[in-house]
């Protein structure tokens, strides 16, 4: 082989060689980026939710806006009231969960003198045991009130829940749990010296009223049935009842992993959308599946 043939040999595998090593560059360039975008997620993130459709709603439309983001997703829905789902949020075993700001503030802290939404916010945020993180506290509020049809609070000139004060034979309606809790019969006595007997309606509560089986009625402020059946929700200047936003609680150690996805949807979900939401689940009798889709769609999540 002549020299000019292996000058020309060596050069061409040279060429070759450039082009290959000049390829995979351009490969990892192209794959550089893709690898840089690609989030660091938990394997699978479990929400949970109250043994109340519309809680169930919102943990839905958390658990919808994970998953479209690339999460696996585990739903533990209908767990219970507050002494059933706070170990497991306690523990871990779920990691996110929506609660309502005031009720949550006095589980943890039952003599806090907070009433507006963001003391009682900012407290709450204190209060939580270590290992649980509030995220973005949400407008829409779901909370407790006091409710009396149009008639009762016409016969009685019924404004407040003040008003209730020396009428004989009033009978409160609610969840069982109603009975221990600080805005329950003892509260009303203690704040607005207003005695009443207790009857634990449950999901009935609503029928009970109309009905004339009890004549105080408290339904959460989110329930579209308010509006339907004209009930009159009693002022409460006193404070009986915290401000309880809907604020999704989370595991401290995915907390800001989530809140970059779940903080936007809090901030997007108003008052009027909740009871919407609602109004779909008790009158259309849709899924929460169903209607969390369509909120997250008609919002551009």
């Amino acid at each position: 082989m002549t020299s000019t043939t292996i000058r020309t040999s060596l050069t061409a595998a040279l060429a070759s060689a450039a082009l290959v090593l000049s390829g995979c560059a351009a490969a990892a360039e192209d794959e550089a980026p893709a690898m840089e975008a690609a989030p660091m997620m938990t394997e699978v993130i479990v929400v949970g939710s109250q043994a109340y459709y519309s809680n169930e709603i919102i943990a839905e439309i958390y658990a919808q806006a994970l998953e479209s983001a690339g999460y696996e997703v585990e739903r533990k829905f209908q767990i219970g009231q507050r002494d059933a789902y706070l170990p497991e949020l306690e523990s871990g075993a779920v990691d996110l969960f929506p609660e309502y700001t005031g009720n949550l503030l006095q589980f943890y802290a039952p003599d806090t003198m907070a009433t507006q939404a963001d003391e009682v916010y900012e407290e709450l945020q204190g209060a939580l045991p270590e290992g649980l993180t509030a995220l973005a506290m949400s407008p829409a509020t779901d909370q407790d009130s006091y409710n009396v049809t149009a008639e009762f609070a016409a016969e009685n000139n019924l404004v407040s829940i003040a008003d209730l004060a020396g009428i004989d034979g009033l009978v409160l309606g609610g969840a069982p749990e109603l009975e221990e809790r600080p805005y329950g019969p003892t509260g009303l006595l203690e704040t607005y010296g207003v005695v009443v007997a207790f009857d634990a309606t449950g999901d009935i509560t609503v029928d009970a009223l109309l009905e004339g089986v009890i004549s105080l009625a408290n339904v959460y402020s989110g329930d579209p049935r308010i509006a339907e059946f004209g009930l009159v929700t009693l002022a409460d200047p006193e404070g009986l009842f915290l401000a309880s936003n809907v604020v999704p609680i989370a595991s401290s150690d995915v907390a800001a992993e989530l809140a970059a996805i779940i903080d936007p949807i809090s901030l997007a979900l108003t008052p009027e959308a909740l009871v919407a939401l609602n109004l779909q689940s008790i009158k259309d009798q849709l899924s929460a599946a169903d209607i969390a889709a369509a909120w997250l769609s008609e919002n551009g999540f």
